[in-house]
């Protein structure tokens, strides 16, 4: 049997899952949804730079400064900012800002904190993107 993972659909379980970013065929205007596991700033910069968007779950030791607040913030949405990243190599491998979500799913009763370079969607669009990739993951779990 084959193993070699650029040839194969699926990479093997000993393979880190943002490995897989960069063989992922980008296109202008799709969004793409993330797990942690692909908190890859270099990669994310470049579904930025064409003109693409992603929603990532953030990690907890993520490194930032708030650049600017959103008020009057709907049901569920705990904050929205702009910000930029102020890690050593975070910072250089995207070096413009992004917005963080912080979003309370009232169904798994835990807060989720989100990535976007998506500006111009709402927050609970944010979260309802995040909400979908996770259906179809459940759903492919079921098979």
């Amino acid at each position: 049997m084959d193993t070699d993972s650029s040839i194969l659909p699926f990479t093997l379980a000993s393979v880190h899952d943002s490995t897989a970013m960069k063989d992922i065929p980008y296109e202008s205007g799709a969004y793409y949804i993330f797990d942690r596991a692909y908190n890859h700033f270099r990669m994310l910069y470049k579904i930025h730079q064409i003109e693409a968007f992603f929603v990532v779950r953030a990690k907890k030791n993520l490194q930032y400064k708030i650049i600017k607040w959103k008020r009057r913030l709907p049901k569920n949405v705990l904050s929205d900012v702009t910000i930029e990243l102020t890690g050593f190599y975070p910072r250089q491998y995207y070096p413009k800002y992004l917005r963080l979500v912080r979003y309370w799913d009232e169904e798994q009763k835990r807060e989720l904190v989100f990535l976007t370079n998506a500006m111009h969607i709402s927050a609970l669009q944010v979260a309802e993107l995040y909400k979908n990739r996770w259906q179809v993951e459940l759903f492919f779990k079921w098979l």
